[in-house]
């Protein structure tokens, strides 16, 4: 047996079916230190090359994650610290790779811990059979979740943490955790805001921090928001049919493929009980107020007058989708 092999022998082993060419090849490296984690009953290999890097990884673990002493994992993560000799012009880059697949690549290692702690995340969604995962932020508001589904640089964050400075309670900024009966469940992170100036990186920033706090107990859904921001842009809501309710969830469900009847009947759950309202928003400060303002005392929007400008409309249906 080689120093690879024996070095390997302790660590949990992908699932045959996973299983490359390229993987083979990632497999005979040398590798020191690693462990199972299981989240939402997935289970997800990690590998260092440094024992120093398993201690940082850990630390970039979504709440409940757990070591796990699973032998077979149905997802790897080989982490590579580069090493530069010192007196070397070498630069070698610190590597993260998701089974074979090369996810990202960096001469700053807090890139590559990012990476990875936004894969982990999206592994588990992706593999979980505990629940659906769409991209979206949810608040909670008088026993009533508020979904706003949404992938990345449409401003679901910064409209949650608007809510949260409102008074909801904050629940995600990231995935909308669905159970069979379509009530959502807590997933707390930070808040990730992103920097002004456009660059697009990220401060974390915990909700204690704007003045909230974070909810416990699952919650019905009262309201689907399709929000995108636009400068100058007006809260002009429609409602949209069911089915195109289901649809606007199903793009940004992460396991719409892989459990596509399970999925669907999850999402119909949640556009029987809540009404799903789209329109482009200008400030979520404004936008959150004239929503929660328009919520009756059991979460759901009741018709209101018009307001007197046009941005001042609250979530009174301006029209109706028939489809």
């Amino acid at each position: 047996m080689n120093a690879a092999e024996h070095s390997s022998s302790f660590l949990p082993q992908l699932s045959r079916a996973a299983w490359t060419p390229c993987w083979e090849k990632l497999n005979k490296l040398e590798w020191c230190d690693g462990l199972a984690i299981t989240s939402y009953g997935v289970n997800l290999g990690i590998r260092v090359n440094v024992p120093a890097l398993l201690p940082m990884l850990r630390e970039r673990l979504p709440l409940g994650a757990e070591a796990s002493n699973a032998d077979v994992v149905d997802r790897y993560f080989s982490v590579i610290l580069g090493r530069n000799p010192e007196g070397s012009r070498a630069r070698h880059f610190n590597l993260l790779y998701g089974n074979h697949s090369r996810l990202a690549r960096s001469l700053k290692l807090d890139d590559i811990l990012e990476a990875f702690e936004s894969w982990f995340r999206l592994s588990v969604a992706e593999l979980t059979d505990r629940g659906v995962f769409v991209h979206a932020g949810v608040v909670g508001w008088k026993d009533r979740a508020i979904l706003i589904p949404g992938k990345s640089f449409v401003g679901k964050t910064s409209l949650v943490a608007e809510f949260v400075k409102a008074g909801a309670t904050y629940y995600s900024d990231e995935f909308a955790v669905l159970d069979s009966q379509g009530l959502v469940h807590p997933y707390h992170k930070p808040l990730a805001l992103r920097e002004p100036g456009g660059n697009g990186r990220q401060a974390t920033v915990a909700v204690e921090e704007i003045g909230g706090r974070a909810g416990s107990k699952a919650l019905p859904v009262g309201l689907v928001l399709v929000s995108e921001y636009k400068p100058g842009g007006c809260w002009r809501p429609r409602q949209l049919s069911p089915g195109h309710g289901v649809l606007t969830l199903l793009a940004n469900t992460v396991s719409a493929r892989r459990s596509h009847e399970r999925v669907l009947d999850t999402l119909g759950r949640v556009v029987a009980a809540a009404p799903v309202l789209k329109s482009e928003r200008g400030e979520g400060a404004e936008t959150a107020r004239l929503i929660l303002n328009s919520l009756s005392d059991r979460g759901h929007p009741q018709p209101s007058p018009f307001g007197s400008r046009p941005c001042e409309t609250s979530t009174t249906l301006l029209s109706q989708d028939a489809g």
